[in-house]
């Protein structure tokens, strides 16, 4: 199986961020980076961050096009004016070097991910140190090219701890014309010398109207971006995957259970998780069931959510989670569920029988609760 068919960095059902040309609801990190480009204080090192899904690879991406195909000195035209200040990371889709990185053959460009285990068939767990020595290689042989080198590291906090020293050693002795691009979903994985060593451009979550414009772009027509918006937490990689899973309607399902505990379903949604090819399914079963909690106990601080991200929801967490004690007591039990399921999952336990378990526990919070608030 071919590194084309594996990516670690591709969203299923999406294009890939060196296929998508826009980025929305960024505009404040785009802005931030022509700052430095033009006033010609380009840093050698960036940290792109924020939550997963909300455009790091593609903002990634999108200074790497923008500075490989612009000349490395802006200098000055025919009569010595120079050029004006670029506005926008946009570029001419048509720019032989942008073809050549949508085919991944681009010279000057260095994509840093998790490989294929070639002898197991599937995506290795880590970045190696391996794949990160490859970079010596690189920028020994793009030195012949001239010009700007670019390096995208996707994602940083997937190193393994040589990888990052190797890295590392890069960072802190740069080539010249180099800039190293480096996309974390959690930065506090990181080497704090890594992260000293680089600008931070935080990118974050969308609002509905970026969520809708994003989904299009996309390839995805829906009526229901409220409720993505909710879920996903602003999240547009998040949202695509609920989308293709058919997210909404198993999170409408959990929050029907309990109105009160409807064991016939509550049987059919466990089997449902179990079973050859269900395990995307039984994975967001596991994702939703701990956002269900983590919206239930912000309920009893915040309020009930809005907008709902499935009908009746506002309803029943405010009747479950009243006031500021039951949050602490749904909180604690999202931290004890999730880390039951997570051990669960782990050692192999049946889905059907973990996810049995974590309903009637669910349930069974909301009884004592109930039984609590009607004797103080």
């Amino acid at each position: 199986m071919s590194d084309d068919l594996l990516e670690p960095d591709r969203v299923e059902g999406a294009p890939h961020p060196r296929e998508t040309s826009a980025l929305l609801g960024q505009s404040a990190a785009e802005a931030a980076f022509l700052e430095a480009f033009n006033t010609g204080r380009l840093h050698h090192g960036w940290l792109i961050t924020g939550p997963r899904g909300v455009g790091k690879a593609t903002l990634a991406w999108r200074i790497a096009r923008f500075l490989l195909t612009r000349p490395t000195e802006e200098g000055g035209g025919l009569f010595g004016d120079a050029p004006p200040a670029p506005a926008s990371l946009d570029t001419d889709p048509d720019h032989p070097a942008v073809r050549r990185m949508a085919a991944l053959s681009e010279p000057r460009l260095f994509l840093l991910r998790r490989a294929v285990d070639e002898k197991k068939g599937r995506l290795k767990t880590v970045i190696t140190v391996d794949e990160a020595r490859r970079l010596k290689n690189f920028f020994a042989l793009s030195a012949a090219e001239g010009g700007r080198r670019v390096v995208i590291v996707d994602a940083a906090d997937e190193m393994n701890p040589n990888a990052a020293n190797a890295l590392l050693k890069l960072l802190e002795e740069p080539p010249e014309d180099a800039v190293i691009l480096l996309v974390a979903h959690q930065p506090s994985r990181l080497l704090p010398t890594i992260r000293s060593r680089c600008r931070e451009l935080r990118l974050s979550t969308l609002g509905e109207a970026d969520m809708a414009a994003a989904l299009a772009a996309a390839g995805m027509e829906t009526d229901q971006t409220e409720a993505l918006t909710a879920l996903s937490g602003g999240s547009v990689g998040e949202a695509i995957r609920l989308a293709n899973l058919d997210g909404l309607a198993l999170y409408s399902e959990i929050v029907g259970l309990f109105a009160p505990l409807n064991r016939p379903r509550m049987l059919k949604l466990a089997e449902s998780a179990a079973g050859k090819g269900a395990e995307p399914r039984f994975d967001l079963m596991l994702r939703l069931f701990d956002l269900f909690l983590t919206r239930l106990a912000r309920t009893g601080v915040a309020g009930p959510p809005a907008p709902e991200a499935a009908e009746g929801e506002a309803a029943l967490m405010a009747r479950l989670c009243p006031d500021a004690n039951a949050a602490r007591a749904w909180a604690e039990a999202a931290q004890e569920l999730g880390t039951r399921a997570r051990q669960g999952k782990a050692v192999n336990l049946d889905p059907a029988a973990l996810i049995l378990d974590t309903v009637l526990r669910i349930d069974d919070m909301a009884a004592r609760l109930a039984a609590s608030q009607a004797y103080s």
